[in-house]
């Protein structure tokens, strides 16, 4: 399906009036925070995002993109609560942070196109910062423990490279090996895993493999990483999608404030709005 199809527009969004019902420190300044937002939850697919906001805050006003991190059942089993990973940073996180359980939040979501479900033999995850936190729910559908109302367990073997600049940072490393992913660490101190880059590690283990035909490229992560983990991808004839981080304001389509170089059929480029025409784009179409 094209990332220009209607379905991705804004006119799918639910809006939750909702309370954080957890809000803890996981990792060096980075929290998990969980709401219970059923409408969302049940038709959520890997990679897509919320839009949240305290409410009755004015300051920021506008809400920030947060990727869906889990999807969580109520008492009947079916979805009900969604988890979401950021890091304490500007004037929202820091307040966020300090709400206690209870405080009244507004979201509207999902937003975005969400990975593609393309079946290959391996997966791949290469993430760096806060990047980890659209791979959760993709890994676990791969593998076919979860589902969102499309295909699962359309990859044999999921791996994670998870890179930060030391290891305090290194958020929700245990929900990964749970989930039964391989799991590569590296820092930029050495202080955990291999001291390298995300785009060295894969590379190495892009080498390593026999066969890399059926293997599938994920990313997310500071732009410059990701431009490296897709040269790294191209160069070894690997599929590679990424997905932007490009700072939002509205998420729905009409600030334009987040918009990415996006190659065209005819070889030009034009800008596309990360948040309806992606965040996932192909990486050989990204203009970095």
């Amino acid at each position: 399906m094209s990332a220009l199809h209607a379905d991705f527009y804004a006119d799918q969004m639910v809006q939750h009036e909702t309370v954080l019902e957890q809000n803890e420190c996981i990792a060096e300044a980075t929290y998990r925070l969980r709401v219970s937002a059923p409408a969302i939850a049940s038709i959520a697919v890997p990679g897509q995002f919320v839009m949240i906001r305290l409410a009755g805050v004015d300051a920021p006003l506008i809400g920030r993109a947060l990727a869906i991190w889990d999807v969580l059942p109520g008492e009947d089993g079916k979805p009900k609560y969604i988890d979401l990973i950021y890091l304490k940073k500007g004037s929202f996180t820091t307040a966020c942070a300090e709400s206690p359980l209870g405080t009244n939040v507004s979201l509207w979501g999902p937003l975005g196109n969400g990975f593609s479900a393309r079946p290959c033999d391996r997966l791949i995850m290469a993430v760096g910062g806060i990047g980890q936190t659209p791979m959760l729910l993709l890994g676990r559908e791969a593998i076919g423990s979860q589902s969102f109302g499309r295909p699962s367990g359309w990859a044999n073997q999921v791996e994670l490279i998870y890179g930060a600049r030391r290891e305090s940072l290194l958020a929700g490393v245990p929900d990964f090996r749970q989930a039964g992913f391989e799991v590569q660490l590296c820092t930029d101190d050495g202080s955990t895993g291999r001291q390298a880059l995300v785009p060295d590690v894969l590379a190495a283990r892009l080498d390593e493999l026999d066969d890399t035909s059926s293997v599938r490229v994920v990313t997310c992560g500071p732009e410059i990483m990701m431009e490296k983990v897709a040269d790294a991808s191209r160069q070894r004839g690997v599929d590679c999608q990424v997905s932007m981080e490009t700072p939002m304001a509205c998420g729905i389509g009409i600030c334009f404030s987040c918009v990415a170089k996006v190659k065209q059929d005819d070889g030009q480029w034009d800008y596309k709005r990360t948040c309806v025409e992606g965040p996932i784009f192909d990486a050989d179409k990204i203009v970095w």
